[in-house]
């Protein structure tokens, strides 16, 4: 594998931050589980890939976003945050709001279409990111920052590639049954290590994983208590008030996502635009992801008081909330001004590129979509 590298202050910060989750292994006895090794990987604090000072989007980043791409995509997003809003309240949470492009176009396009909200929070937990937001939405005196969840919250709830960057569990199949695959030292450098799993995580895996006795032995994937209790979190905020959480991420219901096809697991690593499988490459300078499992997320939201109001690809919502609509506004006699917009939709919405693998779980209490977006509901696939 041969990626860019990094100078010598980034090395330097990636070598202290090993050190760090090294002493931690120690400490712990000569393990620590893999969820814990992302969590201190993406989140130390300084350290961390995202409470870190590098850049994380764009071209001086290590990965791009559908807002990043178009500001249709917030354009879009904001005509059905406004129907939500016209049956709840005027406000906006959220979470992980990258270089806060999305919110200035959301609010933008609410404010070119008569919508005024009372408040945009945001809860993100990189500095770097932060600061960014607060250059981008200067002129935008109704967002506040927030450092978690409200007690209870009315209106709209945005999560655009938030879930996958939770940390997972790893987990394998042996011939005895379940193991949990750890992070330990050897020879030097970060390696995985098996133990039997706690009674939580076991019960998280009968949970999360379906027809588990047809999985062939080696068979290595992840489960997501972390995303779960986000979503219960998530859910009982929206419980106390009204609203729906938008949430736009790539992954799988669980009877797609729990296949043999699937037997290394999701994980995958994202620097400098090179996408990779090693999360031990250069912790702190690496993104850590892992797809999510759309059925274990619906189920935590509906299990914490809230409904279920869509499940969709991302081309089916982005079309169905008026997204050729949005792009017809720029006349295609125009080529200079249509087509890199019409070429910046075919990214967001075709099947060979974001429109299939990235999917929309709507959750949400008190309120109910627009026709146009129920109509491609697919939540019977969950």
């Amino acid at each position: 594998m041969t990626l860019p590298a990094p100078d010598s202050d980034a090395l330097a910060a990636s070598h202290a931050l090993q050190n760090q989750i090294a002493a931690e292994i120690a400490a712990s006895g000569g393990a620590i589980s893999f969820a814990r090794f992302m969590e201190l990987a993406l989140y130390a604090p300084n350290l961390g890939y995202y409470s870190g000072g590098a850049a994380k989007l764009g071209e001086a980043g290590d990965f791009t976003t559908a807002p990043e791409i178009t500001s249709l995509f917030g354009a879009t997003l904001a005509q059905a945050a406004a129907a939500i809003i016209a049956q709840s309240a005027p406000d906006i949470l959220e979470f992980g709001a990258g270089t806060g492009k999305l919110a200035r176009d959301v609010l933008t396009a609410l404010h070119a279409t008569g919508v005024t909200l009372d408040h945009y929070y945001i809860v993100e937990l990189s500095g770097e990111l932060r600061a960014r937001q607060q250059e981008a939405l200067r002129d935008f005196p109704q967002v506040r920052w927030l450092d978690g969840f409200p007690d209870s919250f009315s209106g709209v709830v945005l999560a655009n590639e938030v879930l996958d960057a939770m940390p997972v569990e790893l987990v394998k199949k042996t011939a005895a049954g379940w193991v949990e695959v750890m992070v330990t030292i050897d020879n030097g450098a970060f390696a995985y290590t098996e133990r039997a799993p706690s009674e939580s995580l076991a019960a998280h895996i009968a949970a999360q994983v379906p027809d588990a006795e047809f999985l062939p032995a080696g068979y290595l994937t992840e489960v997501h208590p972390v995303a779960g209790g986000f979503m219960a979190s998530l859910a009982r905020m929206l419980g106390k008030g009204s609203g729906a959480a938008f949430l736009f991420d790539y992954g799988f219901p669980a009877h797609e996502y729990y296949v043999g096809q699937r037997e290394t697991g999701t994980v995958m690593c994202h620097y400098r635009h090179h996408s990779h499988p090693d999360p031990f490459y250069l912790p702190g300078l690496q993104d850590i992801t892992a797809h999510v499992d759309f059925t274990a997320m619906a189920l935590a939201a509906q299990d914490n008081g809230v409904d279920v109001l869509g499940y969709m690809n991302q081309a089916s919502f982005l079309l169905g909330a008026g997204l050729g609509e949005l792009l017809l506004r720029t006349s295609p006699d125009d080529p200079m001004r249509y087509l890199p917009q019409a070429n910046a939709v075919q990214k967001l919405v075709s099947p060979a590129e974001m429109g299939e693998l990235f999917k929309v779980l709507i959750v949400g209490t008190g309120v109910t979509l627009p026709e146009a977006i129920a109509r491609a509901d697919r939540s019977h696939r969950l």
